[in-house]
Parts: structure tokens; sequence; C-alpha cells
């Protein structure tokens, strides 16, 4: 994997490529999860993917505060440093929002989308669905005394101004993302291990609501949801794929929000209906 970077508005940001075929550039999600999680080997083998680390996570810099505008903004800018006229993008969770913005404010640069795991509005109803799903989490597992914590670990996670607390908070919950962490824990304990994160101060007014631009995305698009995912579930790729004219809905039936890990040979098998070469 070959590794770049430059200065945008003053401030480093910091990419990764790896693979070959058309270029797809991956936003990871969080906001301030680092972009490692989302890595496809598999998906290398289709795309030459770009796994751009979001601005205020690893080596990028870090800004005083963080708007949506401000992510889909330093995606631009590593689509023009590429030089490519046209890239494919895949955004997984708030990277799904970034995309969708972006998509929206640039529509000559995409070939083609990937949403994944995400949704074309947040705010209360938004909220209140993804608390219900958490709170509910526990009863699933009355075995395993770690399940039992996970609600209390996310909102720690949620609210921590510390990168090693918000890292620690967000591997202790992390098992709700999955469909069935406990019965494959020992499958993916090494990536809940690896996952980092770094705290950053948003602006809690910043609304993120597209539905009623989402006919204007007219490239091939892809809607990817884990058929459990508690948090992005199929309600809102519903909302996604209605209102993108054309696209197709893929729902992963045994995977949550990590459905690239939970299932990796449907998830390529998704994306490559985009066009790449299979």
């Amino acid at each position: 994997m070959r590794t770049s970077h430059f200065e945008f508005e003053g401030v480093r940001q910091v990419y990764h490529v790896a693979g070959h075929g058309p270029v797809c550039v991956a936003h990871s999600g969080g906001p301030g999860i680092d972009y490692a999680y989302l890595r496809s080997p598999e998906l290398e083998q289709h795309f030459t993917m770009v796994y751009l680390e979001p601005v205020g996570t690893g080596g990028s810099g870090r800004l005083p505060a963080y708007t949506l505008d401000t992510y889909a903004r330093f995606l631009a800018a590593v689509v023009d440093h590429l030089g490519e006229p046209r890239v494919y993008v895949l955004g997984h969770s708030h990277g799904g929002f970034v995309a969708q913005r972006y998509a929206l404010d640039h529509p000559s640069r995409v070939a083609g989308l990937a949403l994944y795991d995400t949704s074309p509005v947040t705010g209360a109803e938004f909220w209140a669905a993804a608390m219900e799903g958490l709170a509910a989490y526990p009863a699933r597992y009355p075995s395993e005394p770690e399940a039992a914590e996970v609600p209390a670990a996310l909102q720690r996670a949620t609210g921590a101004i510390d990168d090693d607390e918000f890292s620690a908070g967000l591997q202790a919950a992390l098992p709700v993302y999955f469909a069935d962490f406990w019965n494959r824990r020992k499958e993916f304990e090494p990536f809940r291990l690896a996952v980092r994160a770094w705290a950053r101060p948003t602006d809690p007014d910043d609304p993120f609501d597209v539905r009623d631009r989402l006919g204007e995305i007219t490239v091939p698009t892809v809607v990817i949801v884990g058929a459990h995912d508690f948090i992005c579930g199929p309600q809102w790729a519903s909302m996604l794929h209605e209102g993108i004219a054309g696209s197709r809905l893929v729902t992963l039936e045994d995977s949550g929000h990590f459905g690239h890990l939970e299932q990796p040979a449907e998830f390529v098998r998704a994306m490559t209906s985009l066009g790449a070469p299979s």
C-alpha cells in the first residue's frame, strides 16, 4: 500500500492507495474513526482503493471544529489531488453522509456511488431509533456479561474529549455493531482491539437531511445495508434506495454495521455491481 499526503487549506491530508482497477475513494465513518477498519483486501482485487484519513484522524491534520461540509471539502481535495476526472466513491456510515454531499456538489466527478450502512437524514427520529436498538442489545445476550456494558460504553465514547477515552469506549461498545459478535468473537476480536478513534469538536447544530435532493443523484448507485445494523439499518437504506432512481439495494442478511467483514464476498459482489471488472 502506498501512502501519500498533501496540504489543503494549510492542513495535512493523508491517504493510502492499494489495489488495481477503477479508482474508488473510500471515506470511513465516525466521525473520528481511523480509516483502517474499512480496508478491504478483497475489494482491492477489483478497484484501486484510495482510503483517505479523514481530517482530524491519524496522520491528517486537526482543525478547531468539524462540520459535514468540512469533510466533504477535504474529500473533494483528495479527488482533485488524484487527478482523476471521475472516481467511484464509497462512503460508510458518517462517511456515507460525506459521500452524498460530495456527489450532490460534484456530480461530474463521480463515476459511481456506494452508500454503505448510512442514511439520507439524521435528527431526532434517527437517533431515537438508534438508542432504542442500543438499549435492547444486552437482552439479546443475557449470558454475556460484557454485552450488558455495551450501552454505557457507547455513551462514554460519544461523550469523550480524549482520544484514548474515545478509542477505549468504542472498542468496548463495538459488539453492538455486529450481527453476532459473541459467536464469532475469535474472528472479530483482533479487529475490535485495533480500532482507533480521535475525539473531535463538532457543531451540534450541523444538521443532515438530503432527502429532497436524492433525485439529483443520477450516477450508478448501490445501497448496501446490514440487516442487523442498529444505527444505519434497513429503514434508512430504503429511503436512499427509493430516493435515488435506478439505485440497487443490497441487504446483507447476516451482517450488522460491518458487512465488509461479516460477509466479505457478498459485499464485494455488491460493490462490483457498480460496473468494475469482476
